[in-house]
C-alpha cells in the first residue's frame, strides 16, 4: 500500500493563489452579470457592434386595434452628449394600444412571481402626455403596469418600482399611451430590486451567488483581448478599453464596439468592478492596455505614451487615492470614501513582440517609482512555450516584474503530459500569473484532469502565485467561446463540471503549501507511442499557393520519395504519402501568389481529430506554430513569429525525431517542440494549510480504486469533512435539466490517531479538509 505524509513544514504561501477572470464575452455582462434587464436602453446599438444591429435591435412597434405608430431615432437634441440617440415615438393613431416595446435578452424579460422591479427613464414631450408603462406577456397581456405623466419639453427622469404577481421568462416592457402624442424617450432601464448585496446598479443576484461561492481571493478585470482590440483614440466607439469611460453616471459612459461582436453599455464599469470585489472579499487585479494593438497592428508612438502611462497612475490613485486627490476625490464623489486596497496590476493581455515590450518598460518604470507597492504583471503571451513566451519572461526578469501572465487552452491530454511543468522553476524572480487556461470542454472528464493539473500548480507555489479559468460566464443564446466555467440564461445559472473541481479547490486552499512525502507508488504510466506516424498533408491556408520540391526522407531505413507538383486556387489541402517510422524529414517548396495568409502541414495524422499541424503564417498571417490535436483539442507546442510574403519562395522542412520535432524555414530554425505523451501517475495529490485547517487534496484519473494509508503530522487525531467527485461517466456534463449531475458529496471521517486509510475511487477528486 502507498503511504502519503503531509508535514507540517510550509513550502510556499498560497495567500491569493485561486481567483476568477471576468472577461464581458458570451454576454457576461450586459444580458448576464450586470442587472440591467432591458437590451439596447439608450439606443445606442450600431452596426460597427455587430452588422445586425441598428438604433432600435431589440426594440419593436406595437399597433392594435388599428392603431399606427412611427418610431425613429435622432441624436438632434441628446439627453447625453456621449451616448446621442435617443427615440422618437410619435403616436398617429391610438387603437386599442400603440406603442413600443423592449424584448431583453434570451426569450425575454424574465421576472419572478412577487418580485419587484425598479423603472427608469429619460422623457420629454412638446405637449403634456400620458403613457403607460408595463411588464406584458409573450401575448401582449399587461403583468404589471403604472402611468407616467410626461409634463416637461425638458430631459427628465422618471422612476418608480414594478411588482410581478406572477412567474414569466418570456415578458416584455411596453411603453404605449392611449391618445394621440409624440414623445422622446432615453435610458430606460428596469432592474431587479433584489441585486446582489442590494446594489444600485448592481448585479444579477443569483449569478453573482455562485461567484462569491466560489471564494475567489482576485478578479481579473476586464479582459482578455477585450482590452487592447480597438483604435488608439479613447473617444472612438471601436476603441481600447479605457477604464475613464466606464466610471460616472452611466448616461455618460460612452457605449461601445465589444470585440466579441456586440455592445458593450459600460453598465458594469470600473467603480462597480471595485465594489463588487470587495463584496465578494476579493482583491481587485486590473488589466490595463499598453497603447500596443496585436490584432491591428497599431501602437502610440513612445514619445506620445504619456496619456497612456497617467491611465495607469491614475487607476491606481482612483483605487487607492485619499479625497485630497483627483482621482481618490472622484471616487468618493460616487460614494466610496474608503480606498479599494488595489495590490495588483496587470500591463497588457498576451500581447508579444517589441513594440509591446518597448512600452510596457515606460509602464513599469513609472509604476514603481510612484507606487513600489503595487505588484506588476506582465505578459508572456497567449501560448504555453515558444520565442515569444521566453522574451516575455526575459522581458519580465529585465524589469523586475512582480508576476508574468501566462495563458492557455490545451486538450485534457496536454494537461496530463505537462503536471510537473512548473517542478524546475526557481522560487526567486516573477512569478507565475496562470491568468487563463482550460481544457476545451466542460465534460467530467476535463474537469477531472484539469483537477490532477491543480495539484500541480499548487504544489510549485513557490513559483506560482496567482491562478484562474477562463472564460467565466457564458449566456447560451450568445456564445462565442467555449467552454466556459458558469453557464446561464435570462432566469437560471447552473456552474460546469469545471466549476464544482474549482470550488473545491478554491474553498480548500489554505495560506501555505505544505511539504508532502510519499512511498510505494507505482510507477507512472505513460500512454500512446514513442514515435510521430501517420498521413502527411500539404494546405494552402485561406491562400492560393504552388508547392513543389516535395520529398519525404526516412532517415531510418535513408529511404527518399518525392511527389509532384501541387498548386491550390483559394485554398486547398492534399494527400501527401503516410509513414511509419522514427525519424523523418519532409521537405518542400512553398509560395502564396494571392491571399492573405500562408501555409500547413499536418503530420502524424491518423484522423481529422487526431493529428499535429505547422502553420506556417498562421494566425493573421503573424505566426509559425506547431500544433497537437487529440480527439479535435488543440494544445500549442511551440510558437514564434513569421509571416508570409506573397511572391517569396519559401524551403520548408520538417524533421520528426520519436516525439521531437523541428520545423526549419529557408534553412533556419523556426519551432523545436515535444509532442509529450500523457503520464497518468497513481494518485495527484497536494496539502496546504491555514489557521484552523489542514486540507489534502488527491485526484485518482484511473479506472481502479487506489488504497493509500495518509499520515498526518501535528495533530492528535483525525476530525474531517470529506468533499468528493465521484461516479460519473466521463462524458457527463451538467445543464439547466441536470445542474448539479457532476457536483460533489460531503461526508465526515474521524480517526483516533493521525493516521487513516482511505480507498480513492476510479475517476474521483477528494479534498479532506482536517481540524487542527
Amino acid at each position: 500500500m502507498n503511504k502519503i505524509t503531509v508535514t507540517t513544514n510550509k513550502k510556499a504561501s498560497m495567500s491569493d493563489f485561486y481567483g476568477i477572470f471576468f472577461e464581458d464575452i458570451n454576454h457576461a455582462a450586459d444580458g448576464g452579470l450586470y442587472g440591467e434587464m432591458i437590451r439596447n436602453r439608450a439606443f445606442e446599438f450600431s452596426p460597427m457592434d455587430n452588422p445586425s444591429y441598428q438604433a432600435l435591435t431589440a426594440w419593436k412597434r406595437i399597433e392594435e386595434g388599428g392603431a399606427s405608430v412611427s418610431s425613429f431615432v435622432s441624436n438632434k437634441s441628446p439627453f447625453s452628449k456621449r451616448n446621442p440617440n435617443y427615440l422618437i415615438l410619435e403616436i398617429n393613431k391610438a387603437g386599442t394600444r400603440a406603442g413600443i416595446k423592449n424584448l431583453g435578452y434570451n426569450s425575454g424579460i424574465a421576472v419572478k412571481e412577487n418580485e419587484s422591479y425598479n423603472f427608469s427613464c429619460y422623457a420629454k414631450s412638446d405637449k403634456p402626455c400620458e403613457i403607460t408603462v408595463s411588464i406584458d406577456n409573450a401575448y401582449g397581456e399587461v403583468i404589471t403596469e403604472k402611468l407616467l405623466n410626461i409634463t416637461s419639453n425638458e430631459w427628465t427622469e422618471y422612476s418608480f418600482t414594478l411588482t410581478s404577481p406572477v412567474d414569466d421568462f418570456s415578458a416584455v416592457l411596453a411603453v404605449t399611451s392611449k391618445q394621440e402624442c409624440k414623445f422622446c424617450l432615453d435610458f430606460v432601464s428596469l432592474f431587479p430590486v433584489k441585486t446582489y448585496k442590494n446594489r444600485k446598479n448592481g448585479m444579477r443576484n443569483d449569478i453573482a451567488e455562485m461567484l462569491a461561492d466560489l471564494k475567489p481571493k482576485f478578479m481579473r478585470f476586464p479582459g482578455g483581448c477585450l482590452i487592447h482590440d480597438g483604435t488608439l483614440n479613447s473617444d472612438d466607439r471601436n476603441s481600447m478599453y479605457r477604464w475613464k469611460n466606464t466610471i460616472g453616471a452611466v448616461t455618460d459612459r460612452p457605449s461601445r464596439r465589444n470585440n466579441w461582436r456586440y455592445n458593450q453599455s459600460l453598465g458594469l464599469g470600473y467603480f462597480e468592478y471595485f465594489q463588487f470585489c470587495e463584496d465578494i472579499g476579493a482583491k481587485p487585479l486590473p488589466v490595463l492596455p499598453a497603447g500596443y494593438n496585436p490584432h491591428m497592428e497599431q501602437a502610440v508612438p513612445l514619445d506620445e505614451m504619456q496619456e497612456w502611462i497617467d491611465d495607469a497612475l491614475d487607476l491606481i490613485e482612483f483605487a487607492n487615492g485619499t479625497a485630497d486627490t483627483k482621482w481618490g476625490k472622484i471616487r468618493c464623489d460616487m460614494g466610496h470614501t474608503e480606498p479599494f486596497n488595489l495590490e495588483y496590476l496587470a500591463v497588457g493581455n498576451e500581447e508579444v513582440g517589441q513594440g509591446f515590450w518597448d512600452r510596457y518598460d515606460l509602464f513599469h518604470k513609472a509604476i514603481k517609482e510612484k507606487y513600489p507597492q503595487i505588484k506588476i504583471i506582465n505578459s508572456a503571451g497567449p501560448f504555453p512555450q515558444g520565442g515569444e513566451f521566453e522574451r516575455g519572461w526575459n522581458n519580465a526578469k529585465k524589469n523586475g516584474s512582480d508576476l508574468v501572465d501566462e495563458h492557455y487552452y490545451t486538450s485534457p491530454e496536454w494537461m496530463l503530459a505537462n503536471c510537473h511543468r512548473y517542478d524546475n522553476m526557481p522560487s526567486d524572480g516573477p512569478k507565475v500569473f496562470l491568468g487563463e487556461y482550460a481544457s476545451w470542454g466542460n465534460t467530467y472528464y476535463n474537469a477531472l484532469i484539469e483537477a490532477a493539473y491543480m495539484t500541480g500548480l499548487e504544489n510549485n507555489a513557490h513559483a506560482i502565485g496567482l491562478v484562474c479559468y477562463a472564460p467565466l460566464l457564458c449566456n447560451v443564446d450568445y456564445i462565442n467561446w467555449q467552454p466556459d466555467m458558469i453557464w446561464f440564461d435570462n432566469h437560471r445559472v447552473y456552474g460546469s463540471a469545471n466549476y464544482y473541481v474549482q470550488k473545491m479547490f478554491m474553498n480548500c486552499t489554505g495560506n501555505n503549501l505544505l511539504d508532502v512525502k510519499h512511498d510505494g507508488f507505482d510507477k507512472p504510466i505513460t500512454l500512446g507511442s514513442d514515435k510521430i506516424s501517420g498521413n502527411i498533408e500539404i494546405e494552402a491556408d485561406r491562400c492560393s499557393a504552388e508547392f513543389y520540391d516535395i520529398k519525404i526522407t526516412d532517415i531510418t531505413t535513408g529511404n527518399v520519395k518525392t511527389y509532384d507538383n501541387l498548386s491550390f486556387s483559394n485554398g486547398g489541402k492534399a494527400v501527401i504519402d503516410s509513414i511509419d517510422s522514427n525519424h523523418y524529414k519532409v521537405e518542400f517548396t512553398a509560395k502564396r501568389t494571392a491571399g492573405d495568409k500562408g501555409f500547413r502541414l499536418f503530420f502524424g495524422k491518423s484522423d481529422d481529430k487526431n493529428l499535429i499541424q505547422w502553420f506556417i503564417g498562421g494566425w493573421q498571417n503573424q505566426d509559425t506554430e506547431v500544433n497537437a490535436q487529440v480527439n479535435g483539442r488543440g494544445s500549442c507546442l511551440d510558437h514564434n513569429i513569421f509571416s508570409v510574403m506573397t511572391g517569396q519562395e519559401y524551403k520548408l522542412c520538417l524533421e520528426v525525431n520519436g516525439r521531437n520535432i523541428t520545423t526549419y524555414i529557408n534553412g533556419k530554425t523556426a519551432n523545436t517542440a515535444i509532442d509529450k505523451q500523457p503520464v497518468m501517475e497513481e494518485l495527484y495529490y497536494t496539502a496546504s494549510s491555514d489557521d484552523n485547517n489542514i486540507y489534502i487534496k488527491a485526484v485518482n484519473v484511473r479506472d481502479t480504486e487506489i488504497t493509500s494509508e495518509i499520515c498526518v503530522e501535528g495533530v492528535n487525531g483525525i476530525n474531517a469533512n470529506v468533499t468528493e467527485l465521484s461516479g460519473n461517466s466521463l462524458d457527463d456534463i451538467n445543464d439547466f435539466d441536470n445542474p448539479k449531475k457532476v457536483s460533489p458529496k460531503t461526508s465526515a471521517l474521524t480517526a483516533v490517531s493521525n493516521t487513516f486509510e482511505y480507498t480513492f475511487p476510479p475517476k474521483s477528486v477528494t479534498i479532506f479538509t482536517i481540524q487542527k
